[in-house]
């Protein structure tokens, strides 16, 4: 989760750095407006239907400006909202609200975008055993912030980053020079207790990874006919995940060939940004 220490460890840099590249020396618009250190507040007012996620990143963005800003919030993390309704209020030093308003939305905005996309598909996936993942397809430095809001929204991660699992993909294969020989090299080097998956792109690869022992067998590109087919071949001897192509409109096809996973990549390379401004700023005297 995002809280605590562990945000100050984890994801305190990102949103620094985020800071640094929107302040290289300073604010100069804000510092010819504001040339005392006032209190004030402004209003964070969503724009959008959606689910709100990223708001202790959002008022992270400030804290980090002015250690006494704080956010007044009437939703938390996972709640749905509707147009026009004021999500909350941020307080704090006017320079730091100014300075850190860009930065801190464009966090909330994309996190709740990701939410919202989220929860559209897995709505779509609630009758069926299928569960929706993530990829690793997410912008530089956004990783930790595009995972969490995945979850927010109710899928799940993949795994996090090339440390976390092992995932024998074409080109992992062509190096080793077959499916079968990939699977032995991951085996003999890799802990006992990492789950190996292979990427498969037809059912012969499919027969190929299952004789081997893979634990999680991924349909990549398949067509709905062949999954079905690849998925009756596995028979639970190992987890099946579909990848490639995955969309909305055809979540529903792909969990009627009864594969366990379903992962993707659009979940954070393609999502539109939720529209939530921040609002009637009120500078206190």
């Amino acid at each position: 989760m995002i809280n605590g220490v562990s945000m100050k460890i984890n994801i305190d840099e990102y949103i620094i750095n985020a800071l640094k590249e929107d302040i290289t020396s300073e604010d100069v618009t804000t510092n010819a407006i504001m040339r005392d250190n006032k209190k004030g507040k402004a209003q964070l007012i969503c724009k959008e239907d959606g689910v709100i996620c990223g708001l202790e990143v959002f008022e992270r963005a400030f804290t980090l400006l002015d250690k006494e800003a704080y956010f007044e919030g009437y939703y938390k993390d996972g709640d749905f909202i509707k147009k026009g309704e004021l999500i909350g209020y941020i307080h704090g030093d006017i320079k730091a609200i100014l300075s850190g308003e860009r930065t801190a939305l464009n966090y909330l905005q994309r996190m709740s975008g990701i939410a919202s996309q989220t929860r559209e598909m897995v709505e779509v996936l609630k009758d069926y055993k299928t569960t929706l993942l993530d990829t690793r397809k997410t912008v530089p430095n956004m990783r930790p912030f595009e995972k969490y809001a995945v979850v927010v929204g109710g899928g799940k991660n993949h795994r996090y980053n090339l440390s976390d699992g092992i995932l024998i993909k074409d080109n992992h294969i062509d190096a080793a020079g077959s499916v079968t020989k990939a699977i032995e090299l991951a085996k003999d080097y890799a802990p006992f207790v990492r789950k190996i998956e292979v990427e498969t792109e037809n059912l012969e690869m499919v027969k190929e990874a299952l004789d081997a022992g893979a634990d999680i067998i991924m349909l990549d590109n398949m067509s709905n006919e062949m999954m079905s087919k690849a998925v009756k071949m596995i028979d639970g001897k190992a987890l099946s995940e579909c990848s490639g192509n995955v969309s909305k409109e055809r979540l529903v096809e792909i969990a009627k060939t009864g594969v366990d996973y379903v992962s993707c990549g659009a979940l954070t390379h393609s999502v539109s940004a939720l529209d939530i401004s921040l609002k009637n700023l009120v500078v206190e005297e």
